[in-house]
């Protein structure tokens, strides 16, 4: 890909997680942004992605979306969000992915945190799914956009549904008996931290269309 050529009408999600890709298209389409080719990191040539050292989601899904930009030469979305539970002071937070030491390993950082809190009643499992997202436009407009979306519940003792991914097996939403995992996508879109952000940053995207 030649950088800056041909860029027009062509969004790059910054992310190689497969659920989060799934999820990121699923509501552009949703919003019917005709004229937006939605291109994910496997659809463009490797670069080097710095690792996420931010303190904050913001600065990393910022940072993420900074290096695709420049790289590719394609406006860029990336989001980096996670899990902060009440009874541990807001972590795993910025450090959901790798909680249990291994970047992505689902199972292991449920499971670690399960055994973390296993102690703490069930009135004080307290939690939220947070999100930042952040648009950057190449130069030579440059402009960057970032916006938050934040979803309160409770964790559950066991993981329970198979339609999400990290920590969704065990998070209940509020005013909610199921568990993220166990609501459909359309249900988990219109409600999540993710879905939340995106849809903050849609009359952003909307400009990309025109």
């Amino acid at each position: 890909m030649t950088r800056g050529t041909g860029a027009a009408g062509r969004l790059l999600l910054a992310t190689r997680n497969a659920g989060k890709l799934v999820e990121l298209r699923r509501m552009l389409a949703a919003a019917d942004l005709g004229g937006i080719e939605v291109l994910g990191l496997a659809d463009v040539p490797e670069f080097p992605e710095a690792p996420e050292t931010g303190a904050t989601f913001a600065e990393n899904a910022v940072a993420k979306a900074r290096d695709a930009a420049a790289a590719t030469g394609l406006p860029a979305v990336a989001d980096d969000s996670g899990l902060a539970v009440d009874a541990l002071n807001g972590m795993p937070g910025v450090l959901s992915a790798r909680w249990s030491g291994r970047h992505g390993d689902d199972r292991g950082n449920l499971e670690l945190l399960l055994g973390q809190i296993g102690d703490v009643p069930d009135e004080r499992r307290g939690a939220a799914f947070v999100c930042a997202a952040a648009l950057v436009v190449p130069e030579p407009a440059g402009d960057e956009t970032v916006v938050h979306g934040e979803w309160r519940g409770r964790l559950v003792r066991a993981p329970r549904g198979t339609n999400g991914f990290g920590y969704d097996p065990i998070f209940v939403p509020e005013g909610e008996e199921r568990t993220s995992a166990e609501l459909s996508p359309a249900e988990k879109d219109a409600a999540s931290h993710r879905g939340r952000a995106m849809r903050a940053l849609l009359p952003h995207l909307a400009t990309l269309a025109r």
